[in-house]
Formats: C-alpha cells, structure tokens, sequence
C-alpha cells in the first residue's frame, strides 16, 4: 500500500459536506416540515415511506450538533480513507453503508414493533468510514476528548461498535438509531473484506 500525504479537502467528503450542510439549512427554513416528511426516512408501517428515503434520510440532520459531530467525523476519517480506495470506490462505500443502515434500522424496528418515529442522519454511512478507517490503519493512535485518553484506531472502533449494540440491545430509549449505525459498520467491514479479498482495495492511480 502505498500512500502520500496530501493537503486540502478530497473530491467526494468535499461534496458530501456541501451537500449536507445546504440540506440542513433548507430544513431550518422549512416550516412546514416538507423536507421532513418528504426526505427522512419513514417506517412502511406510517404510510409515509418513500422508496427514495432510505437514500435521501442519509442528508438530513436533527439540529446543529447532528450534523457537527458527523460531519467532523467524516472529515477526520473519511479524507485519509477516501485518499486510500479512491474516491469513485470511497463514494459507493458511503452510500452502500448508508443504505445497509436504513435496512437494519427498519428491519428491527419492524420486529420488535417501534413506533414510526423518522429517522435522519448520516451516521450510519460514518460509523462504516470509522470502521474503515480502522481497518486500514489499526494501529494509528487517537486523542478521545471525553476522557481524554489515547487509544489505537481498532480499539477506538470496538468500544464504539459495543456501546451501541449494548445500547441497541438494552433498548434505550435516548433517540439515537443503534441498529442503524451497527448496520452501517457492518457493511463497512464486509466491502472492506470484500475489496481486500478481490485485491482491488488500494486506488492504483
């Protein structure tokens, strides 16, 4: 594997931000919840669901800090992942990790019953970028903020994947989309399995 240090923002994680923060400003001045309605993703069972949804939830944002934490998240892991696979192979595992999100995530709420509550976010697609990321350099050394302590990239990814399946399992009832973001990390460690077992991973440009 060969990789070179560049600077400035790549192609698809550029896009990807300017896509999401113009959707996110267009929510804030939709008072009538068009875009909410139209655009998040809804269980089948509301009568709301849309086959572009599972999609287009991935654009959408709750408030402010939503849309902060993923975009920061994709900005840290998403750059180095995308310099790496390139950014053709790099746009298909985001949208393939977004899409498997939305699956899981209404799968189990079809299951066990949930409310049909919608759901945004691009969390799904950024834990399979943690993930990848991860896979790609697990021995890297990150700074968690809260605690601040310094963990290797495998580790950090691990006790991220096992919070929200605890969190999944128990069941709690704080808002987040759990079954999603593991849906999302799933199909981010198969297609990294995937691409490694083809040998096609690396971008050859």
């Amino acid at each position: 594997m060969y990789y070179q240090e560049q600077r400035g923002f790549t192609t698809i994680v550029k896009n990807l931000l300017l896509i999401n923060i113009i959707v996110f400003a267009g929510i804030y001045l939709d008072n009538s919840y068009f875009m909410t309605k139209t655009f998040a993703l809804w269980a089948p069972s509301t009568g709301l669901f849309r086959a572009w949804q599972p999609l287009t939830y991935m654009f959408m944002h709750a408030n402010f800090w939503h849309i902060f934490f993923n975009m920061y998240t994709l900005v840290i892991f998403g750059m180095v992942t995308e310099r790496i696979i390139g950014s053709r192979k790099f746009l298909i595992f985001y949208l393939v990790c977004g899409l498997a999100a939305a699956a899981v995530h209404l799968g189990v709420n079809a299951l066990m019953g949930s409310p049909g509550y919608p759901t945004v976010g691009a969390s799904g697609a950024i834990y399979g970028v943690l993930i990848a990321y991860a896979m790609l350099f697990p021995e890297s050394r990150m700074m968690l903020l809260f605690p601040p302590v310094v963990l290797k990239a495998k580790w950090l990814a691990a006790i991220f994947i096992g919070i929200e399946l605890l969190s999944g399992v128990l069941g709690t009832a704080d808002g987040i989309a759990h079954f999603a973001h593991l849906g999302g990390a799933l199909a981010g460690w198969l297609l990294i399995l995937f691409w490694k077992h083809q040998g096609t991973l690396f971008d050859r440009n």
